[in-house]
Parts: structure tokens; sequence; C-alpha cells
């Protein structure tokens, strides 16, 4: 097998990151040399790699699902959105500026160039390489500045499948409109189906399906089930929906249940990091954006943010911030992990994110923060006490003093975070997943608040992490037209196909 093909979505959250996920999975099971890449993604969730920069969090797992350790190389371009109008752009690893929606198309020949080249690279290494669109190829308002979609597959002679959520209902519409308003050079690559999430009996889709083939002259490669227990490393902000819980917590191992809050910021960055606490038996935790549902809880996570000022604003005047206050006063735990922890602080000081100056913090944290120019992009491993840890750090502000004990302490030395009472907070993206620390913190969260709750003494977030990706390959194999798929990665998109008229009539 040599070759390559893109997965495009009808939407986002559609299945795009999943279904490739599974497919490089599925194929370096069986020997495959493989590796994935995102032209262009949009997120806030992001990892650093191995080569100092940083990348969407999805692509790191497809890098996981592959074997291979997560690089710049799968994910060229980044946007983390900072407003609604405007993004860091973000080129191999590292920012470069921040751009606006119209302004971006300064930018596209030089990135496209860097998107295609970087691509013929992957593929000159690997024998197949399977890339993701980004949103929907259906957004022709976008099409002039298209890096990840049909742009790509232009560029680069790419069979695309086009992968649509059933769950959300007009799947079969969703399918058919996406290859309509395509131009006819852009259908042309458009080369066949897959239905995501799907319940039931499959009989009762099939006729929509050969009707679907009918109108396209494109098959359906697959009807892939819903699965309940795919939930790791979901990047889309639509994973994070306030008072929606994270993962599907099993029974607890003692007496009671722990129950965890997470703030649902409205720039909400590596919102991934508290998936590592809903691995956990016993462990129940929701996304919450207002104050009553923090009342009972037993345990705050503020998570990180890629807009620190704006977001801690918004805390003041959601009334949350008075309730992290009088849990700080009572002695009950919270934990900031990057922007959360800056946002516990004294002073904050922003000439680069916000450039609203010096701004008051919370309070609940004798630290003083400072942002730079210049991004920290690194991996980092430490310790808790006598505990080994390790994360990533991806942030602007500095600590420029720290009143607080440190919660860490880095293996070259330096002392990381703070301690105040039970008020935590961190730079390390990634720390919970370091089992033996999440495994004391939950302990002494239970101690601190009176529960019955015994920790899991063999949770693993690492081994649930590739647990999932084995699910994921297992339902490409039982799911899916492998030989194909295989064919469309060989071969390329079948010529001849049928162009779809604009004004064809469905019924």
């Amino acid at each position: 097998m040599k070759g390559a093909l893109l997965v495009a979505g009808t939407t986002s959250d559609a299945g795009k990151s999943v279904l490739v996920a599974g497919l490089c999975r599925m194929l370096a099971r069986r020997g495959v040399s493989v590796a994935p890449f995102k032209a262009q993604n949009m997120s806030n969730n992001s990892v650093v790699t191995l080569d100092g920069g940083e990348i969407g969090r999805a692509q790191a797992l497809q890098a996981r699902a592959c074997g291979l350790e997560p690089s710049v190389r799968f994910n060229p371009v980044l946007l983390k959105p900072g407003s609604d109008r405007t993004s860091q752009l973000v080129v191999r690893g590292r920012a470069v500026t921040s751009v606006g929606a119209r302004d971006y198309i300064e930018h596209r020949e030089w990135l496209r160039e860097v998107v295609v080249r970087e691509l013929a690279s992957l593929r000159s290494e690997f024998d197949v390489v399977i890339c993701e669109g980004a949103g929907s190829p259906a957004e022709i308002n976008l099409r002039a500045t298209d890096l990840a979609n049909m742009g790509l597959a232009r560029a680069a002679a790419l069979p695309v499948i086009v992968v649509g959520d059933i769950d959300r209902g007009g799947v079969l519409a969703h399918l058919f409109g996406t290859v309509a308003v395509l131009s006819p050079e852009d259908q042309a690559l458009i080369a066949g189906f897959v239905v995501n999430k799907f319940r039931g009996d499959v009989g009762l889709l099939e006729p929509g399906l050969d009707q679907l083939r009918a109108l396209t002259g494109r098959p359906t490669l697959g009807v892939v089930p819903f699965a309940e227990g795919l939930w790791i490393d979901a990047e889309d902000s639509l994973s994070t929906t306030p008072d929606a819980p994270v993962g599907r917590p099993a029974a607890p191992r003692g007496e009671a249940w722990l129950r965890v809050a997470a703030v649902r910021l409205p720039r909400v960055s590596n919102a991934t990091d508290v998936e590592a606490l809903a691995c956990e038996p016993g462990v129940s935790v929701h996304w919450v954006s207002e104050p009553s549902r923090l009342a009972d809880v037993d345990l705050v996570v503020l998570p990180g943010s890629k807009s620190t000022v704006s977001d801690l604003n918004w805390l003041r005047s959601s009334g949350i911030a008075d309730v992290l206050a009088a849990r700080a006063e009572a002695g009950l735990p919270i934990l900031g992990i990057c922007g959360g922890y800056q946002m516990l602080g004294r002073t904050i000081v922003d000439e680069v994110e916000s450039r609203a100056g010096a701004v008051a913090g919370l309070g609940l944290l004798d630290l003083d923060i400072e942002f730079a120019d210049e991004k920290v992009l690194r991996q980092v491993t430490g310790r808790h006490e006598s505990i080994p840890v390790s994360g990533y750090e991806i942030h602007h502000g500095r600590v420029v003093r720290n009143g607080d004990a440190p919660l860490l302490r880095g293996d070259d030395g330096q002392p990381e975070g703070s301690l105040r009472g039970w008020v935590l907070g961190t730079h390390w993206h990634g720390l919970l997943e370091s089992d033996e620390f999440r495994r004391s913190l939950l302990t002494r969260v239970a101690a601190a608040t009176g529960r019955a709750f015994t920790v899991a003494p063999d949770t693993s977030v690492a081994a649930e992490r590739d647990a999932q990706l084995d699910l994921l390959a297992d339902l490409v194999e039982r799911h899916i037209d492998i030989g194909a798929v295989a064919a469309l990665i060989d071969e390329g998109a079948p010529t001849g196909l049928p162009e779809i008229a604009h004004t064809t009539s469905v019924g």
C-alpha cells in the first residue's frame, strides 16, 4: 500500500479526527508505515512536541495511533482563537502573528507552500499518510483560502472520503449537499462516504444509502456504530458543553463518589487536562459555567485559557470568582492549570495577549505574572514530593514572584507551581496524567472534603488512551470496507465520477 487519503467531514465534530486515528491504528497494526497529517487546524487544545513546537491535540493522538511521537510535521498550521475575530497563527509549531478572518487571506500563498511541501515530505518517508480535513469542505465562502480540505486535495491529488454524523440527524442531506455545492473539479476527488455514530438496525438506513449512491454515483464505504466508550482526547469545543459530564465514569471503589467541577471558560484551552480525572472510577467530572454548579463539589479545576485577562473578567461577571474566594476561605480544594493558575494570583501584567496592562488577579495565591512576547513551549519532568511527574508548558505568562510553597520541582531543580492551603496551581499541562500524582491528589481531596472515597490503584491514562485507539481500529476493521479504502490510497479517486449539478432535484 502506497499513497495518501483525505478524510473530510460534513461538519465540525462529525468524526474526522477519530476516523483518521482509527485508520492510522488499523494500518499500524497491519505493519504499514503510516503518518497522520492535518494541514491546518483551529483549536486551543494543543500539545508540545519533541521538536519544541505545538500541534493540535488530535494530531498528537493520531501520531500515537501510528506508533510515532508528536511532531510539528503532522500539523504545520495551527490557529488558536483568542476572540471571535482573531486567532494566533502557529506555523510549524511556532507562533508567528495574530490574524483575523479577512487578513488571513494575505498569508494563504506561503502557507499553502508550507503544507504542500510538508505533505510531500511525509509521503516520501511513509508508505501511507492519512490526512484530516478541517470543518467542512462545503464552506465554499472560505474556498479561496482553504488549505486543509479541497485546496489540499486538489494540490496533492488526494482522494477524499466525507464522513457525516448521523446522531445529529440529516446526514443524507449533509453528505449529498457537501458534494453538490463543490465545483466540478473538487467533486471529482470525492470518492465515497462514511456514516458515523449510527444507532439501531443498519438495514433501515440502507435504502437511503442506495438512493445516495444513485444520486451521487459514490458509495458509502462504511456505517460506524455509536460507541459509548470513546471520549478521551476530545478536541472540539463541542465536547466542553456546560453541565455535560466528561467521559463515562465507572462506579467508585469505596463508598462515595468524588465530584469535580471544571470551569467552562469562554476561551478554554487544553480542556483535555481534566479527562485524566474522569478516567478514575468514582470520579464524576462536569463542565460548569455558572456559580450554583460549584456549590457542593469536592474539587474545582480552573483550566487553561487562550484569553486569560478576558476570561478572568468573565469569572468576576459570572459570580464564579466569589464562589472560588469562598471555597478558598473554607479550605476547599481548587486547582488552577496554566491560565487558570495565573488568574489565581495577585497581579497579571499583560501587554501581549490582551494588552490590558496591569490587572488584579483573584488573589487566592501570592503570585505575580507578567506576559512575555515569546511563548514558553517545552516538555517537562519533575517531582511532587517523592512522586515523579511529567507534562508540558504552553504559555506567554511568566511567574515573576511567588510567595507560596512550590507544588512541584522540575528535574532541573527549579520550583514550579504554588501551594497555599488547598489552593493549588501549576503551568504544567498533562500533569494529571501522571497516575501516582493524580491518585495522591484525589486521596487528599477526599480527606479535605470528608468523602469516604477510595482511589483505584491501577488506573492508567496511557493504557486507557491506547485502549480507545484499539477500539477505534476495531470499529474501522469491522464496519468500513478496508479493501475499498486501500484501493483509494493506492490508486486515487476513480475517474469518471459523475458531476452533481447544483440544481439537481432530490425529490
